[in-house]
């Protein structure tokens, strides 16, 4: 029985035979900016494979996102500057640096909320940011993103003690969207506002906000299949909502 462990090996050099001389012409095309779409494709791919929790699927979505990581080690290597052990490397050193409590003897690391905290000082300190807030990655999808700003916002000492607060806040913000209608500049912030606040309401309350809404999109594609064929042009809002409240049945 082939060793386990032989198989990252194994990895390395397929990818290594794919970039070499004989190797596939579409692998030896690529650089690292023309396969980063895969690398969100894939990683979408993996998130819809847990979600439905079927064991081979996350296998091989795991297996797509780890090749994305050894072909950018593998092109980065063609270049010079670093390779897969290098990346390694670097992974192993950050978890023993990031878990003193764990490696060291770093006290009062007790609780996960502890751990968060030391984290963000930690990579505040590392990477030299003036904020907190500057570690969170602007390609992010804009829910997600609102989700960590307020996550790391919350680890410094900004953050809302109960729903009430956060729900008088969203009252607010939906009262300054409704002033703002005839303004679409005006609208668009106001609305941004509102969704913001949306997302602290999901974060505060253990909610992954791209997952809720995820959800609700799936939701709403299958309540308007059941009408999409009694739908026509020219028909009245009031027949329309009719046939819709049909589908909550």
């Amino acid at each position: 029985m082939k060793n386990k462990k032989s198989e990252f090996q194994t990895l390395i050099k397929i990818m290594e035979k794919l970039r070499g001389k004989n190797g596939c012409p579409w692998d030896k095309k690529q650089t690292h900016k023309t396969i980063l779409p895969y690398l969100l494709e894939e990683t979408y791919e993996l998130i819809e494979a847990f979600n439905k929790n079927k064991k081979e699927d996350i296998t091989e979505e795991l297996g797509d996102l780890l090749l994305q990581v050894v072909f950018h080690c593998q092109i980065a290597k063609e270049n010079g500057k670093f390779d897969i052990y290098d990346v390694i490397k670097k992974l192993n050193q950050k978890l023993v640096q990031r878990h003193p409590h764990v490696f060291a003897d770093k006290k009062g690391l007790k609780k996960d909320w502890h751990v968060r905290i030391f984290w963000e000082k930690e990579k505040k300190n590392e990477k030299n940011r003036s904020s907190i807030l500057d570690g969170v990655p602007y390609a992010l999808p804009s829910l997600l993103r609102a989700r960590r700003l307020i996550s790391k916002a919350k680890s410094a000492g900004f953050s809302w003690n109960e729903n009430k607060s956060i729900l008088k806040k969203i009252n607010e913000e939906f009262l300054e969207v409704k002033e703002a209608i005839k303004n679409k500049k005006a609208l668009k912030e106001e609305i941004g506002d509102l969704l913001f606040i949306i997302a602290a309401l999901a974060y505060y309350n253990k909610i992954d906000p791209e997952d809720a809404l995820h959800k609700t999109n799936d939701k709403f594609i299958k309540r308007f299949k059941k009408i999409e064929k009694k739908l026509y042009a020219g028909m009245s809002e009031k027949e329309m909502l009719k046939l819709w409240e049909k589908t909550k049945i």
